[in-house]
């Protein structure tokens, strides 16, 4: 019997400028991380250093497409000459390899030059934005307090204008997420196709040492989160709410992630987010100077891997610790995870949220496991019924007949 290779591939999250931003958005859990750092003012990947990584990312993999995942802090702040840098690098170390390019950004610093750029050599940009004007200058403020929707709404016409592929990240916050149609049709309306919903969940600032705590059980999830995290439930009714109208108007025509890695696990495929997938450690984040982490959740000391100018990346994605990261994520579930209906489709969740007990006292719940368990039993019939069209070869699309009729 003979096993079957898997190419070796990973992606790597690049923070080229670390934390440093020109807003300074409330809920942002990377501004702080400039604390990891003696240099406050220098956070620039070294053109030295950026051209090791290059080198070292497109060389060690074993598929014939590169992705590369640029983000910060704010990545436009480095200018436009480093990103012509980038290109040229790519190009010098391809070595017949097809390289593609993702950009997140606040979008409040793009100009023609830029888009002009972005269009030449197909980038996919990440826009970040909350919603309507109302929305998101609630929370995406400049570090005067000014707000930054009519920047961010400039950046996106000059997007259009360039003919430059862009999805959207929004984050839901408990402020906004009572507004699941407002920002859906919002998003829709400004041309996004993708749609990336991030919940946001963190630990109380208030609490000076969150690890020595006693860990609260499920009925009181807010009692350790600080006052903008999202609720469970609302967070779970948010999605619901989207679904019911992307099922019924625009399946084939938006893509939302979590419907989209949903889908994927419903008819046994690798969903498209790693929050749902049953491992996870193939993502690392490489910082400004080097430094090399398990995820972008998880930039803290105890899960730095090591550094890129006296390891090799190879080494250190593949190390015993990181591959250790990846199959904890499923080794960790508590057993009433592991029992669960959906598991198949949460997997737990990301491991950042799994800060709660289960009403035996196992450690490792998912904060935000009844919202997803709300979510996933009303997705239910339909994610049924698009796995089966996919399996006879039809369109997943003919859901919205269905789903029209129970309206």
């Amino acid at each position: 019997m003979s096993l079957t290779y898997i190419p070796f591939a990973f992606n790597a999250m690049v923070k080229p400028i670390g934390p440093a931003c020109n807003l300074n958005c409330s809920y942002c859990y990377y501004l702080e991380k400039e604390k990891l750092y003696k240099n406050k003012g220098s956070f620039r990947m070294s053109d030295e250093l950026l051209a090791k990584f290059i080198k070292q990312y497109i060389w060690v993999q074993e598929v014939k497409t590169i992705q590369f995942v640029w983000q910060g802090g704010e990545p436009t702040l480095l200018g436009l000459e480093y990103f012509k840098k980038v290109v040229e690098l790519q190009k010098k170390f391809a070595d017949g390899k097809r390289i593609e390019n993702s950009f997140q950004t606040n979008g409040t610093l793009l100009d023609d030059e830029w888009c002009a750029f972005f269009k030449k050599h197909n980038f996919l940009i990440g826009i970040s934005i909350d919603g309507p004007r109302h929305i998101h200058d609630a929370h995406r403020l400049y570090r005067n307090g000014t707000p930054s929707f009519e920047k961010v709404m400039n950046g996106i016409m000059l997007l259009q204008k360039h003919k430059v592929d862009f999805n959207t990240l929004t984050v839901i916050h408990r402020q906004n997420v009572r507004h699941a149609l407002e920002i859906y049709n919002f998003l829709k309306f400004i041309g996004s196709g993708f749609l990336q919903f991030i919940p946001i969940v963190e630990r109380s600032r208030k609490i000076p040492d969150a690890e020595s705590l006693t860990l609260v059980g499920p009925d009181e999830p807010e009692a350790q989160v600080t006052d903008w995290s999202v609720l469970p439930i609302d967070f779970g009714n948010f999605l619901i709410t989207v679904f019911d109208e992307w099922v019924r108007h625009d399946v084939g025509k938006v893509f939302v992630s979590q419907f989209d890695s949903a889908l994927a696990n419903w008819v046994g495929e690798q969903p498209g987010i790693c929050v749902f997938a049953k491992t996870c450690g193939d993502a690392v984040v490489v910082e400004h100077n080097g430094d090399v982490y398990s995820c972008d959740h998880f930039v803290y000391p105890e899960y730095k891997l090591g550094n890129i100018t006296d390891q090799t990346l190879f080494g250190l994605v593949k190390s015993e610790r990181q591959l250790e990261f990846g199959q904890n994520k499923f080794t960790s579930l508590p057993k009433l995870c592991m029992d669960c209906d959906y598991r198949f489709a949460c997997n737990g969740e990301c491991p950042k949220h799994r800060f709660l007990k289960t009403a035996d006292g196992e450690p490792g719940l998912n904060y935000l496991c009844a919202g997803y368990k709300k979510f996933f039993a009303h997705i239910d019939p339909y994610m049924q019924f698009m796995a089966n069209e996919l399996n006879a070869k039809r369109a997943p699309a003919n859901v919205m007949n269905l789903a029209r009729k129970f309206r």
